[in-house]
């Protein structure tokens, strides 16, 4: 079969399309031809040795296609099932082995497209907006980076669940994107300071939480733009890791509340990950949910959709299509 790996970490130009040999099912797995599979900024981090991982590497933690065979003791699940997942790793080539216990069914009216660009970054969305800081009306936030995958659903979320919307984006065509998604105020941090903005536009209340995805380059703003008790939801890092923070500067800014949480926790068992999952795609379904495909990429431009991704040229989901 073609893959995509990397035999060391580094930049996009690591990232090889190469032959490797298929992968048969070992117990409580099943073999899946990938139709669709995402790219996350996750995928980048594992690239450049960010988040370890065994070399040599296949990345890809999102994906849909279709079961060809199945493992030992698997059950519920048969050959020629639609299936979608987020987390195991293996995507970026045309068969991945899986557990199948971290597969979800693609209902009928889901494309394998809309499955492959929702299941990691709609349930992040989910559990960001539902469960790390639960969003009522009422409720002030600011997310960081709205035009990107997360943010646009994020931003959608949000305004289903009551709250005023602030968002930074980095460029007009952004702006737009984000204010059809809903936002109720827009900044761009390319002409302004975001943390002066997000004050005048709260009449210097702040918000009561802040959505960050980005990282070194916002978070410390962002603690001095945070209600008492806001909660700073610190869910990626593109710009870079966020330095040792010093517990006493939370209390001195608030009492504030901050939390670094990551999707594996927040679907820990698959009751759970049946759940969320059916509840985003519930969503898409009664069109509740709008999904941005920004870019679609054949397997061998791999590369190429990552550094599109890490030089901030897109907006909404990016994928790669297996043919």
């Amino acid at each position: 079969m073609r893959a995509i790996r990397f035999h060391q970490f580094g930049d996009a130009d690591q990232l090889a399309l190469e032959t490797v040999r298929d992968p048969t099912p070992p117990p409580g797995e099943a073999c899946v031809r990938v139709e669709v599979a995402g790219v996350n900024y996750i995928d980048t981090y594992h690239r450049e040795g960010l988040y370890p991982v065994d070399l040599p590497c296949i990345p890809g933690v999102e994906g849909a296609g279709t079961i060809v065979a199945l493992g030992e003791g698997v059950a519920g699940f048969s050959p020629g099932d639609r299936v979608a997942w987020a987390g195991p790793m293996g995507a970026y080539a045309e068969l991945v082995s899986l557990p199948a216990g971290q597969l979800v069914p693609v209902p009928e009216g889901v494309t394998a497209e809309t499955a492959a660009a929702v299941m990691l970054q709609g349930m992040t969305a989910h559990y960001l907006s539902h469960d790390s800081f639960p969003l009522e009306s009422g409720h002030t936030v600011l997310i960081h980076a709205g035009a990107g995958g997360v943010g646009l659903l994020l931003i959608q979320m949000a305004k289903q669940r009551g709250a005023r919307v602030l968002t930074t984006v980095s460029t007009a065509e952004k702006e737009t994107l984000a204010r059809e998604a809903g936002a109720d105020e827009v900044i761009r941090y390319t002409d302004c300071d975001f943390a002066e903005e997000t004050m005048r536009l709260t009449d210097d209340k702040g918000v009561d939480v802040i959505y960050d995805s980005v990282g070194r380059s916002t978070f410390e703003a962002g603690l001095g733009i945070l209600r008492p008790r806001g909660h700073m939801v610190l869910f990626g890092q593109s710009s870079g890791p966020v330095p040792p923070v010093d517990p006493g500067l939370l209390c001195t800014s608030g009492s504030l509340f901050l939390t670094r949480p990551t999707l594996a926790h927040y679907i820990p068992d698959r009751k759970a990950l049946l759940a969320r999952a059916g509840e985003v795609f519930g969503m898409l379904e009664s069109d509740h949910l709008k999904l941005r495909i920004g870019g679609r990429y054949p397997l061998s431009q791999a590369a190429e959709a990552h550094r599109d991704l890490q030089g901030r040229r897109t907006t909404g989901k990016l994928l790669l299509t297996i043919d």
